[in-house]
């Protein structure tokens, strides 16, 4: 398992009953999880001391409890920094977890870098900007897609947060699977791609995505983008049903053959502070070139 275990400002500090307490920045935050299938003593201090609490709802859905949590605050990973505020279903507006792939594509960024010679990589379903704001940090020109307006502008404001207002940064709300058939058209390549795509979503025209029917056809499409010396590819699901042994595969059948190069998967996970273990969190695929 790959482990995003480099985080000061956050921290899952214990799980039960079908719920984890997280601690961001200085508010304490307890979420459903549907990988919390036991029920274990809560021992910690922070059960009783929550400034947030989603309610999850028999009928579907939930709602926010809040105790003295601001409408928004900041933490910091590395050298970025990220708004987050409680929306619906459950979410921050960030994914933890991820930060173990952001180290991983950020070490292989600064390590190509050559001067005179600009870094591509293309986000797709970019969310709030993680991925792109630690790709920009390490020195890339990045591409940032999501089909929300609303997501693409609150990665704006991460990217200001984070001393990046002014990086190389493409910003636009679009359909992914529809930029990229573009992208093919119009003959641009890409160092190193990047996918988050969602379990089931609109575009913003209505488009429908759903991940089993869509996922490999669009892998498929996309490695079209890399150039011949390409640095990396990495998809992330949180989808029950693609497993790393799947994401595997995929990036084995789409990409090897034509680039080369190999593909490992892995379950991600945080640790969990109030007994070592760790929590997972969905799972990554990664292609390379050579082993990075």
């Amino acid at each position: 398992m790959w482990i995003a275990d480099n985080w000061t400002d956050y921290e899952v500090i214990d799980t039960s009953c079908g719920e984890k307490l997280e601690r961001w920045g200085k508010y304490i935050l307890l979420r459903p999880d549907p990988q919390v299938i036991w029920n274990t003593p809560k021992h910690t201090k922070e059960w009783n001391q929550l400034n947030g609490h989603y309610h999850r709802s028999a009928k579907g859905g939930g709602e926010w409890e809040f105790f003295h949590l601001p409408d928004e605050w900041s933490i910091k990973y590395r050298d970025l920094t990220f708004h987050l505020k409680p929306f619906s279903f459950k979410h921050t507006g960030l994914f933890p977890e991820q930060a173990v792939n952001w180290d991983w594509f950020s070490q292989i960024i600064k390590e190509s870098a050559r001067p005179g010679k600009t870094l591509k990589v293309l986000n797709l379903f970019a969310y709030t900007g993680g991925a792109t704001l630690a790709a920009a940090k390490a020195g890339a020109s990045v591409t940032h897609v999501d089909a929300s307006k609303g997501m693409v502008t609150w990665a704006k404001e991460n990217a200001a947060a984070s001393g990046l207002s002014d990086a190389p940064i493409r910003w636009l709300v679009d359909d992914c699977v529809k930029f990229v058939e573009r992208e093919i058209r119009r003959g641009n390549t890409y160092n190193g791609i990047i996918m988050d795509p969602p379990s089931y979503g609109r575009g913003p025209k209505g488009e429908i995505w759903k991940i089993e029917d869509s996922i490999y056809p669009f892998i498929e499409q996309t490695c079209r983008l890399l150039t011949k010396d390409s640095l990396f590819f990495l998809i992330n699901s949180y989808t029950t049903g693609l497993q790393p042994a799947v994401l595997t595969y995929m990036l084995n059948t789409a990409l090897v053959p034509k680039l080369g190069g190999q593909a490992v998967s892995s379950e991600i996970g945080l640790p969990v502070s109030s007994n070592g273990l760790i929590l997972p969190c969905g799972a990554s695929g990664r292609w390379t070139p050579l082993s990075n």
